[in-house]
């Protein structure tokens, strides 16, 4: 089951989210360490978060010899796409424009990226021919 889309997720969520995709499975014990030294929270806190993002439908846990495992529900680039796909439609209006605007003139590409976003752009030109 995918992450349901009206579902906001806040910076914080998406800190843990990614600490998460990273380090599947964990408890909430491995998350609260990583964050207690980097940010200080403490566990209650990080508990509440992975349990709010698990009601969203971006966790899934499950029970291992009497201890909470949580996983993401989809992978990274899956998850990065539905947050991108949001963004657009709800903050630009699905208006691609703005974002291609930024890229332009703000956001610093490597080689690579620049590369990927070529081939993205013959990919659309492809499918706007048939």
């Amino acid at each position: 089951m995918a992450a349901r889309k009206e579902q906001k997720v806040g910076r914080g969520e998406l800190e843990i989210l990614h600490y998460v995709q990273d380090h599947h499975p964990v408890t909430v014990r491995d998350v609260a360490d990583h964050f207690a030294e980097s940010h200080g929270h403490v566990r209650t806190t990080i508990l509440n978060v992975m349990e709010r993002l698990r009601k969203k439908g971006f966790l899934t846990r499950r029970k291992v010899e009497g201890v909470f495992r949580y996983e993401p529900r989809m992978g990274k680039a899956d998850l990065l796409q539905s947050l991108v796909r949001d963004f657009v439609e709800k903050t630009l209006g699905g208006s691609l424009s703005p974002f291609v605007a930024y890229l332009s003139r703000e956001a610093k590409l490597s080689e690579e990226e620049l590369k990927e976003l070529r081939e993205l752009v013959e990919e659309l030109k492809g499918k706007e021919r048939k």
